[in-house]
């Protein structure tokens, strides 16, 4: 009597067990699993990814692993599309290392404009969960008059590059987008030409071009628009 009350018991007890949610359900364990995000961040005109220690330093002192915080660099000399497709390798790689299903972006300067690119026309979309242009010339900005090479062309204002990344939708697919821009800002010009249709635009307090990626105040904004 007892050995039948005990199997009673225990199969009442598994019955129970099965009714109860998962840890994590089958749409969404992967990606909860490597939460936060994977940042891949993209310099602008640099010829290397120092500029980014500071924000990279307080996102891990936030919580993120090292492993998603990518500080990519890139030949900064060459056509933005040609650093779009680069920078979709390199999306593939993190989301391969980490596990995730989606990056966030981050970029700098005319970082905005490949990474938007890859956005719009090589399947990065589908990619990247939030989105973030600090002091991008999006519309171009009148100091690249002063510079050459295929980079410099295509930020400016009019140029072909950009007529035809700002053609139609500006904020293409389901990705988060925002941009900041500075009214002290001496590189973009017009100041305006940051702001991107669709997107969530912020003004900064009176910040020069470089001082957006080691601004405090920055900082936490960004990381609550990522999160």
């Amino acid at each position: 009597m007892i050995r039948n009350l005990l199997r009673s018991c225990l199969a009442a007890l598994l019955a129970a067990t099965s009714l109860l949610p998962t840890a994590a359900s089958a749409a969404d364990g992967r990606q909860g699993a490597v939460r936060p995000d994977p940042i891949v961040f993209v310099h602008g005109w640099n010829p290397d990814t120092s500029p980014w220690e500071t924000m990279a330093g307080r996102f891990e002192a936030d919580g993120w692993p090292t492993s998603h915080l990518d500080q990519w660099t890139y030949n900064a000399t060459q056509p933005n599309a040609t650093t779009a497709a680069r920078l979709a390798d390199e999306v593939e790689r993190v989301l391969d290392l980490t596990g995730a299903t989606k990056v966030d972006v981050i970029t700098h300067s005319m970082g905005a404009l490949s990474s938007r690119y890859y956005l719009k026309n090589l399947g990065g979309a589908a990619k990247v969960d939030a989105w973030v242009s600090l002091a991008g010339p999006n519309h171009g900005t009148d100091t690249a008059q002063w510079c050459g090479g295929a980079p410099c062309i295509e930020m400016r204002p009019g140029s072909d590059f950009l007529s035809a990344l700002n053609s139609g939708d500006e904020t293409p697919g389901s990705s988060r987008y925002a941009t900041w821009g500075s009214p002290c800002d001496s590189i973009i010009s017009p100041k305006s030409s940051v702001a991107l249709s669709g997107a969530v635009n912020s003004t900064t307090a009176c910040l020069n071009h470089s001082a957006l990626r080691t601004d405090r105040t920055v900082y936490g904004e960004v990381k609550a628009h990522v999160r």
